[in-house]
């Protein structure tokens, strides 16, 4: 059984969901290969065990979590497997393999990563026309920055067009110290994929800390595509990325509420 799920749930690293759920999809996909799912507590950590038997991550790591929640999440993705297992429908699994055999025992080089993410967040780069698109980046934009500036204490500088700007040592110091209590190997796994998704550290960590919900993470994340919608259409490809996206958006936000720590 571990090699099984070593061969379906490992492969090239594909940013674009669409394009990964479309190298997934030529691989062969092996036959449901069990007839039950079922989560057993151990030590504090809830597995997920497949005819009674522990399953393993493709680092033959056993797939377990500290949340009995999070666990029933991951047991339905693999009783919702029909005759084969298709890792694109598992985003949640997908999420804690990482998290498990990747992340843990490299937070500190995730959590820098999100850090250079934050010295270009999208929120920082904002369009010089339409006027109606400037007002509405503002509107919704503006008070995330105003958040971070007077509680956080990291005050980032804005620019119009696409021309990186640097931005002051003190306020990406800020706002590493805000994000430096997300140090776990599940938490800083699910920031980083919700500050990769939306294009916005800043976003990902309001989102953490309480500011936003998963549907105002999302709106704020949205803002230029949809505007771009409403003057132009979506078009079926475009349609199916932003699906794609929402669905790992929704599953890292899943994991974080299930075992990140609000501040």
């Amino acid at each position: 059984m571990r090699d099984i799920l070593n061969d379906i749930f490992t492969g090239p690293e594909e940013p674009d969901p669409v394009r990964r759920a479309q190298i997934q999809m030529k691989k062969p996909l092996p036959k449901r290969f069990y007839e039950t799912v079922s989560v057993a507590a151990d030590g504090g950590k809830h597995a997920i065990l497949l005819d009674g038997k522990p399953v393993r991550t493709p680092g033959r790591n056993g797939l377990a979590v500290p949340s009995a929640t999070l666990a029933e999440r991951l047991a339905d993705e693999w009783r919702a497997q029909k005759t084969v297992i298709e890792p694109a429908t598992m985003p949640v699994t997908r999420l804690v393999n990482t998290a498990i055999d990747a992340v843990s025992g490299q937070a500190q080089a995730v959590f820098e990563d999100i850090l250079r993410y934050a010295g270009g967040d999208m929120l920082f780069y904002r369009a010089e026309t339409p006027q109606e698109l400037v007002a509405r980046q503002a509107k919704l934009w503006d008070p995330i920055l105003s958040w971070v500036a007077d509680d956080l204490g990291a005050r980032f500088v804005l620019t119009q067009g696409i021309i990186h700007v640097a931005q002051p040592q003190a306020a990406l110091d800020a706002f590493a110290a805000a994000l430096a209590p997300y140090k776990s190997g599940f938490e800083i796994a699910c920031l980083h994929v919700l500050t990769t998704i939306t294009g916005s550290a800043l976003l990902a960590l309001a989102f953490a800390r309480g500011r936003l919900t998963l549907a105002e993470l999302w709106a704020l994340a949205q803002v230029d595509e949809d505007w771009t919608t409403e003057h132009w259409g979506l078009d079926a490809e475009a349609a199916a990325r932003n699906a794609k996206r929402f669905e790992d958006l929704e599953a890292a936000a899943a994991v974080f509420d299930a075992v990140g720590t609000r501040t």
